[in-house]
């Protein structure tokens, strides 16, 4: 059976790192980066930031459909906010299975990390995903998964076990 996995969480948790070792792990597996629909405009052209986002997870959903007939896995590395469900609803009449996971670390944590990338000017949203993920979303509570004091290959393994979203 076909897998979706979903991979969601503050700037600077780790997304892309465990992503890129869910890849490695799982045989034909593609990986979409959400954030590389948010970089496709220049400054002129660029559209609202919730137009944006629309666009960024229409191509999300196209691109995974297409990667699903061609029986590929999908790895997905976005934040996830409010499209969880409209996009889960896509794929209810399909024999795949969604794993969704909410990466997270201590505030202490993500400033030392972001700090250590270079990307301080994300600092500030990293903080306010953390806070809406873990406590303005209650679906998520479920999916939380803290990454403190765990390996990349651990956290991936353990995410390779996580019991599939029911889609209605």
């Amino acid at each position: 059976m076909l897998q979706i996995f979903i991979i969601s969480g503050p700037c600077g948790v780790g997304k892309s790192t465990v992503s890129k070792e869910l890849t490695r792990l799982i045989p034909k597996s593609a990986l979409i980066h959400g954030d590389d629909f948010l970089h496709i405009y220049n400054e002129a052209t660029s559209p609202p930031w919730e137009e944006m986002l629309a666009i960024m997870w229409k191509n999300i959903l196209s691109i995974t459909q297409n990667l699903l007939q061609h029986q590929f896995h999908v790895i997905i590395d976005t934040v996830v906010e409010d499209e969880l469900e409209w996009f889960c609803r896509h794929f209810s009449h399909m024999n795949v299975q969604i794993r969704y996971v909410v990466l997270r670390a201590d505030a202490s944590e993500l400033k030392e990390r972001i700090l250590k990338r270079g990307d301080v000017e994300i600092t500030e949203r990293s903080l306010f995903l953390l806070e809406k993920l873990e406590n303005e979303t209650a679906f998520n509570k479920p999916y939380l998964y803290d990454t403190m004091d765990k390996a990349v290959e651990e956290i991936a393994k353990d995410i390779i076990e996580f019991p599939p979203l029911k889609i209605k």
